[in-house]
């Protein structure tokens, strides 16, 4: 069988529904099987870093490995920011790229690049296939680094001559990996340490999204009654009118959150990543850690661990529930969280008389008229600091982020992974008039599949918060001013439903009419009042 016929068997063995791409002369017969597969769907992207958001935001909600796929030299470069999102937000990601023949690898030569070098520091694993016959103990171990805890981007390149290659269909069976939780004298300890402290502080990390291990926590806090409070990537743990909900940590400025945090005497951490926000931005006062995630703890003076619980979090705390946990109810000072609620705009009652078009009246109608299941994908710009602090999903991971690298151009093309993971979830894309042109070819993706969801432009002209960041520092700003096409009628030129909307009540009614009837792809392009 011809080894590009058993890499796609692999594939397909791994249970992959969907690889992005963009074909090219050295992974034509990687597409030429991909197109004779029952299973697997070839979606022809327009640029190969929407592939790799693809692929990132459909790992993520999926809760199995994207795949994108990308030719050598500027294709697979193409893919570097996308992989590298992933990478950081632990989402994962499986990259297949061409590559020239070995007779070509010693020598200067046309397109030829090292791409296994390139992505060696942006990823768990990147690798050549040498010989065909390698290609199902690649795929397989591949898939298994991808997914295995802390889940990450995997690039495999298949020089181009051995694609074409005779070779045995071989694919190795799929084993899960059982989970790991600590011996019964850790949770003893752990107890002790509990007991120990009056005034222990929650902070929920991605972790425990990934981990599904949201009812678990649930239940433990329920049980100890102590402040609780969501990385950007964890929000919808806890719902927004729980009494132990402090809301969203990790903001430079105006984090409210972290009074109570340095009231506390004891931080509990389950499944945080540093790459969420550094401990010396929150941890300030170094209080004692009880370290609950599947990876030991880095090494950080800002974050002293006296116990560590390493292992699957979900088992964890299931076996933590098991235990009798002493109750440590208290409440931070000041009346802390309804200063959040205020300064948040959580909650927020929006005036009847001429309201404003600003990025928290819109998400304040987004979650009331949303379902339970509604995804929300935000671009990275100064919107993304708004929906961190103001919108409250109703569910974990239904509030999609690029936080690790903090790219933008994520949330169009991260829209369709979406909407592929989950066809019968709604999805709602915000991004900036700077994110959206940088992948804005990817609507006629969308539009192609037949796909339909919202997208949100936010049209002010300008990198807002790079603008914010240079008049703080220098007194003014330069080089953040842009002019803008007219996103409406761009969207209609791409046969997508465009409209424009310059008031809050258009706006309002608008977003209710598409989300009664949501079978077409629309875009708004909202005038946001600064």
């Amino acid at each position: 069988m011809k080894a590009s016929d058993v890499l796609v068997q692999c594939l397909e063995n791994e249970g992959v529904e969907y690889v992005f791409g963009i074909p090219g002369k050295e992974t034509l017969d990687i597409v030429d099987s991909l197109a004779r597969s029952t299973k697997i769907k070839f979606i022809n992207v327009r640029h190969e870093q929407g592939a790799a958001f693809m692929a990132d935001v459909y790992g993520r909600l999926s809760g199995k490995a994207g795949v994108c796929l990308a030719t050598l030299g500027p294709g697979a470069t193409n893919l570097l920011t996308g992989i590298s999102s992933a990478n950081l937000d632990h989402s994962p990601v499986v990259a297949l790229t061409g590559q020239a023949p070995f007779e070509r690898q010693h020598s200067e030569s046309h397109q030829y690049v090292d791409i296994v070098k390139i992505f060696e520091p942006i990823t768990k694993w990147s690798t050549q296939i040498k010989e065909s016959q390698s290609i199902p103990t690649t795929i397989r171990k591949a898939f298994n680094i991808a997914n295995m805890t802390k889940p990450g981007s995997v690039v495999i390149e298949l020089p181009e001559h051995l694609a074409t290659q005779e070779i045995p269909n071989k694919p190795l069976p799929v084993k899960m990996i059982p989970p790991t939780i600590p011996i019964n004298e850790i949770f003893q300890d752990a107890l002790a340490v509990i007991r120990k402290y009056k005034k222990p502080f929650i902070l929920i990390g991605n972790g425990v999204v990934r981990e599904q291990a949201a009812n678990e926590l649930l239940t433990f806090i329920d049980a100890l009654q102590s402040p609780a409070a969501h990385s950007f990537m964890a929000k919808g743990v806890l719902a927004k009118k729980h009494p132990q909900n402090f809301f969203t940590f990790g903001f430079s400025e105006q984090d409210l959150v972290l009074q109570g945090i340095e009231e506390a005497d004891l931080l509990i951490v389950i499944g945080f990543d540093f790459v969420e926000a550094l401990p010396k931005e929150w941890n300030k006062k170094k209080l004692p850690v009880l370290h609950i995630d599947s990876m030991p703890a880095e090494n950080n003076e800002y974050y002293p661990v006296e116990v560590e619980l390493i292992g699957s979090i979900k088992h964890i705390l299931q076996q933590l529930n098991q235990f009798n946990i002493e109750k440590k109810a208290w409440e931070p000072f000041g009346n802390l969280r309804e200063k959040i609620k205020q300064s948040y705009y959580i909650g927020q009652k929006i005036s009847q008389v001429s309201p404003l078009l600003t990025i928290e009246n819109m998400l304040a109608v987004i979650e009331a008229q949303c379902v339970e299941n509604t995804i929300v994908i935000s671009d990275v710009g100064s919107h993304k600091i708004s929906i961190a602090r103001t919108y409250q999903p109703k569910q974990p991971n239904r509030l999609i982020l690029s936080n690790g690298l903090a790219s933008m151009g994520i949330a169009i093309p991260g829209s369709i992974g979406a909407k592929l993971a989950c066809p019968n979830d709604p999805v709602i894309c915000i991004t900036g008039d700077g994110g959206a042109l940088m992948n804005m070819s990817e609507i006629e993706t969308a539009k192609r599949l037949g796909l339909s969801f919202i997208i949100i432009i936010l049209n002010d002209s300008i990198l807002k918060l790079e603008q914010v960041m240079m008049n703080k520092k220098f007194g003014e700003s330069f080089g953040v001013s842009f002019s803008n096409p007219d996103f409406a009628q761009l969207a209609e030129s791409f046969g997508v439903k465009g409209k424009k909307i310059t008031t809050f009540k258009d706006f309002e009614e608008s977003l209710k009419k598409v989300i009664e009837s949501p079978e077409e792809l629309c875009l708004f392009d909202v005038c946001v009042n600064n």
